[in-house]
């Protein structure tokens, strides 16, 4: 038995060296990606981080000055505004995309007829870009000739719905926008979570009586945890760099209430020529990232108690 375990340990250490080069052509050709992503991505990051710490203005500079610049940020009402709309932004956004998607995704999962007609126009928004969705929405909202005006014509004289032009609910304004273009991409993934459910699992709440509501909520739902983890990250990414619709739509305004921080960070790099500003502005914003991702890294993967 020794003998034999001893082989077999020997048989292992032997292999060990084959594992490193099997596949060896694929661990090559991935050698420029790993290059470029360390180099651009993670060394790009940690210059930013390090010349947020400067008084860099128009080309970057080593005088350094502590966290004046962070100190700076955080007492300027604009990215103060910039970030409160980020947060109702995000939190709506997040939870109405989900929410219709999902609702959309189960409509059509019943086998309607014109699935594919229906389908296909719901998603027709996300190949649009955000510079087209936000001048679409902006005639749309606009009170001249958009919405306000064609009910106006209608007989509601006394209505007003002008949500760019007002500086209380313009955020809500660019969410419409937001939610139109992206609903559509969020219903077919949930459309293709929800067609990966065994049909077997339907016909058993069925028989048991179960309710359709409480089969989604209890059964379905729990099932589609993995596609409503990718969801939210594809969700969560577009809101931390939203921008590109605000611009179209608004431009920030009106004055600095539809500001966000990746306006701002722009902002602050081309247009004032303050690199430090905007180093830290963006340094806040990948930090903001981090205190999520990690914390669910961990309980996704680091939480989990290996069998």
């Amino acid at each position: 038995m020794l003998t034999g375990k001893a082989q077999d340990g020997v048989m292992t250490t032997q292999e060990r060296p084959n594992q490193l080069f099997r596949n060896i052509s694929a661990k090559i050709a991935a050698l420029p990606m790993i290059a470029t992503a360390l180099v651009v991505f993670l060394g790009g990051t940690l210059w930013t981080i390090f010349y947020s710490f400067t008084n860099s203005k128009l080309l970057p500079r080593l005088k350094f000055v502590g966290l004046d610049q962070y100190e700076r940020l955080w007492t300027t009402n604009r990215w103060l505004i910039s970030i409160e709309n980020l947060l109702i932004y995000g939190v709506l956004s997040l939870i109405f995309s989900l929410v219709i998607g999902f609702v959309l995704a189960a409509l059509l999962d019943q086998k309607i007829r014109f699935e594919n007609t229906f389908r296909t126009i719901l998603l027709y928004p996300f190949a649009l870009s955000f510079v087209v969705t936000g001048l679409v929405w902006q005639w749309v909202l606009n009170p001249d000739f958009g919405i306000q005006k064609v009910l106006r014509d209608m007989g509601w004289t006394s209505l007003e719905f002008d949500p760019l032009y007002n500086p209380e609910i313009v955020i809500y304004g660019i969410l419409i926008a937001g939610l139109w273009q992206g609903t559509g991409l969020i219903m077919c993934l949930m459309l293709a979570g929800l067609r990966g459910i065994d049909e077997d699992i339907w016909k058993a709440a069925r028989v048991d009586g179960i309710p359709m509501w409480k089969t989604y909520l209890f059964i379905i739902i729990p099932m589609m945890r993995g596609v409503f983890i990718t969801t939210l990250v594809i969700i969560a990414s577009g809101i931390v760099r939203i921008y590109d619709l605000v611009v179209a739509q608004t431009s920030g305004g009106p004055g600095i209430a539809s500001e966000v921080p990746a306006k701002y960070v722009y902002d602050a790099m081309f247009t004032k020529q303050n690199l430090a500003q905007g180093f830290a502005g963006s340094t806040m914003m990948l930090l903001s990232v981090l205190i999520i991702l990690i914390p669910w890294a961990y309980l996704e993967f680091g939480g989990r108690k290996r069998v």
